[in-house]
């Protein structure tokens, strides 16, 4: 059974930084792509960062391009997004979700979701 474990969301001023963290059991880095999404209050939930199994191929929505990198460790079976230059409009709460494929450019999100960490930044 595939779960996902997010950790690391908190309270952070504007341009400050959080890495969060996504231990998975049951699923295999090297098989499976992985991402990040975020849900902000109201709105829909959209990919934040993706990676492709293995870690060869990383993709980010313009809006965080630059300042967030996804990046794995694959002896600990974690998935990291290290957070830099936070904005106001980064709030939501952020989600990994492992992918139906190893990759990352065609990437279909699967039923396997964490629980969500709460990420608030202040101005």
């Amino acid at each position: 059974q595939v779960q996902l474990m997010e950790s690391g969301g908190g309270l952070v001023q504007s341009g400050g930084s959080l890495r969060l963290s996504c231990a998975a059991s049951g699923s295999d880095f090297n098989t499976y792509a992985m991402a990040w999404y975020r849900q902000a209050p109201g709105k829909q939930r959209e990919s934040v960062a993706r990676m492709s199994s293995g870690g060869t191929s990383t993709m980010y929505a313009d809006s965080v391009k630059g300042r967030f990198t996804i990046f794995g460790d694959y002896a600990k079976n974690t998935v990291y997004l290290q957070m830099n230059s936070l904005k106001p409009e980064d709030t939501a709460v952020y989600f990994c979700n492992r992918g139906r494929s190893g990759s990352s450019t065609y990437y279909a999100p699967s039923q396997y979701w964490g629980q969500g960490t709460q990420v608030t930044v202040s101005s």
